[in-house]
């Protein structure tokens, strides 16, 4: 097959490989603007729920168990790839506790990375578009129970480690809770359950609505660090395209220049 040939297939091949990157952009583009909005919302509930626990514990306090070893660490990586070094910022932020916590992995970028580690205690697979946390959600909340730990009430140990909206990778105490300053005293809450149900039920919302919100903004940041690393790719496509693009045309060149070359060959033949 001549050169000529052989850059014309490359050129396509590289343009379906660029529809292909496009559409990939304009999904994770998508996906960053329904993030944004229902982090949006889920940040104000969560602050409702903490604005309720600080109400409560002024009233009805709950005294802090004593400092114990980190039961899990959640770490929440990628499902899918093309996302820079998102699973390998988190490995490097990975605390060096003694003794090592047991550790909770969501997405499979991730889970394979720690494949040998004897610290995994589960792995689940992650979210791929924003209607696929609530599923996430649920499996996450079963993997901890299944554990072992207790984790609505005041005495479990709950840490995570994920990338927040800004990308930067955050490690947060999640269990136990850790109360906002009291309000202004006024007039206790009316409870229908007893005091330490009550907290127990406060405590399940509370920790649903902060996973919700570690799983939307780590698919967020996801998906700006997928769109800037697709942007980059394309670029450096369009270029590769480009450079290609003018050596087809040279060659074409020669070649029409070598066409010549035979036809006048021949008439001079001819001539003769």
């Amino acid at each position: 097959m001549s050169g000529l040939a052989e850059l014309s297939q490359r050129l396509v091949r590289l343009s379906e490989i660029s529809g292909i990157m496009t559409a990939m952009k304009s999904l994770a583009l998508v996906e960053t603007r329904k993030l944004t909005r229902f982090i949006g919302h889920q940040r104000r509930m969560l602050a409702n729920i903490e604005a309720a626990a600080a109400d409560f514990l002024a009233f009805f306090p709950i005294a802090d168990p004593a400092a114990t070893p980190p039961a899990i660490l959640l770490l929440i990586g990628s499902e899918r790839g093309f996302c820079g070094n998102f699973n390998e910022s988190l490995l490097a932020d990975l605390p060096a506790w003694q003794p090592a916590p047991a550790l909770l992995v969501v997405g499979h970028r991730l889970r394979v990375k720690l494949a040998a580690n004897p610290a995994v205690l589960a792995g689940l697979d992650g979210p791929t578009v924003t209607e696929d946390v609530p599923a996430v959600l649920n499996r996450l909340m079963d993997a901890l129970h299944t554990a072992g730990q207790k984790i609505s009430g005041n005495g479990a140990t709950l840490f995570s480690l994920a990338h927040d909206a800004e990308s930067k990778t955050t490690l947060k105490r999640l269990l136990p809770l850790t109360p906002l300053a009291a309000p202004p005293l006024g007039l206790p809450p009316r409870l229908h359950l007893t005091p330490p149900d009550f907290f127990t039920e406060l405590l399940d919302q509370y920790l649903l609505s902060t996973l919700y919100g570690l799983l939307y903004e780590s698919l967020l940041a996801e998906n700006r660090q997928r769109l800037a690393h697709m942007e980059h790719a394309l670029d450096r496509l369009d270029e590769t395209v480009g450079r290609l693009g003018l050596k087809r045309n040279a060659l074409r060149q020669e070649k029409i220049v070598e066409e010549i070359e035979v036809i006048l060959s021949s008439e001079l033949a001819f001539n003769k």
